[in-house]
């Protein structure tokens, strides 16, 4: 939440506005920059707290990375363009945690799987 929330006002600095123009920015900067980082720190945290040796856990991120990443950009690009667009700041990570719920189950399944 934290992260997600700060990250949000930074791209409204970034890039100010509301038109879809800027939407389409906002989404391009949030799927090309933040996601691909933050989906390799949760597998490898997830591997780590899985007590996953250094080894194994690089094995596990280079197994699952490719494929959650392209799941990522089915589900999130359309939610983030109405997000950015249609709903102020400060409700947009609630917006976003309603459909993390059912992201973040699609993760700890890919990330707890063997």
């Amino acid at each position: 939440g934290p992260v997600v929330g700060g990250w949000y006002r930074v791209l409204d600095r970034l890039v100010p506005g509301a038109t879809k123009a800027v939407a389409v920015k906002k989404m391009v900067l949030d799927q090309g920059g933040f996601a691909p980082c933050f989906l390799g720190c949760f597998l490898g945290i997830t591997g780590a707290v899985n007590g996953l040796s250094v080894e194994e856990n690089w094995s596990k991120i280079q197994q699952d990375y490719v494929d959650a990443l392209l799941t990522n950009y089915c589900i999130w690009p359309p939610v983030q363009v109405a997000n950015f667009y249609f709903v102020p700041l400060s409700h947009r990570l609630a917006v976003v945690q309603c459909v993390a719920i059912v992201w973040n189950c699609y993760l700890s399944w890919k990330a707890n799987r063997l």
